[in-house]
């Protein structure tokens, strides 16, 4: 949630990239905070993008207060300078890059 409030919208593979986990991890956890109705997402082709579903007053309250502690936390901003790198480029950029690296990971 701390990488939407920065983003604003994220695509799936620019979160599993941030994160280091596989898309299905990304995507289920990004589908239960859909449920939750803390985020939303928007569907681009292939691409399914996320967002913070800024339609509920509660939440939004909750978000200044975890950007209030993310501000607090050196490692949260560390870690949200590594997703700058991660979205320096655009996902269909990133997901060649991946695809590129999982085929050397899988060759004999």
């Amino acid at each position: 949630m701390a990488s939407l409030l920065k983003r604003k919208e994220l695509c799936v593979c620019q979160i599993n990239e941030w994160l280091g986990v596989s898309g299905a991890t990304a995507s289920n956890h990004l589908n239960a905070l859909s449920k939750a109705k803390i985020v939303k997402n928007r569907k681009d082709g292939r691409w399914v993008h996320y967002s913070l579903d800024q339609q509920d007053e509660d939440l939004n309250t909750l978000m200044k207060w975890i950007e209030r502690k993310i501000s607090e936390d050196s490692e949260l901003l560390e870690d949200l300078k590594r997703l700058e790198k991660v979205t320096s480029c655009t996902p269909i950029e990133l997901r060649n890059r991946q695809r590129e690296k999982q085929a050397t990971l899988s060759c004999c």
